[in-house]
């Protein structure tokens, strides 16, 4: 019993060091200058990441089809302003943008 409890303690106290997939992906998106014009929330330049997360929610394409907009760039899906290409992302970083943009509420 006493193990036990030490075992779930050392195993609480490494998960603190660890970042969540929410907070890691904000560094990302904040590390490759997305919120310069998108929030999570509200419509700033771009569309707010909630409102393309609505968009796409229940297509089963709706990540690929995100990481290609985030690679390539795209105009005209939310208006007459167009997003850059992100050509330089990794395509592991942009499917992790990805999925956490489709994950916003």
């Amino acid at each position: 019993m006493i193990f036990r409890k030490y075992v779930a303690a050392i195993a609480l106290g490494f998960s603190a060091f660890l970042p969540t997939v929410g907070h890691a992906s904000m560094e990302l998106a904040q590390k490759n200058a997305c919120m310069t014009c998108h929030a999570v929330d509200k419509k700033l330049v771009g569309p707010a990441y909630a409102d393309v997360a609505k968009k796409y929610a229940g297509q089963k394409d709706a990540e690929a089809t995100l990481v290609a907009s985030i690679k390539k760039g795209g105009s005209g899906k939310w208006g007459a302003i167009p997003m850059p290409a992100q050509a330089a992302l990794s395509e592991a970083d942009a499917k992790t943008l990805a999925k956490w943009i489709l994950s916003s509420k």
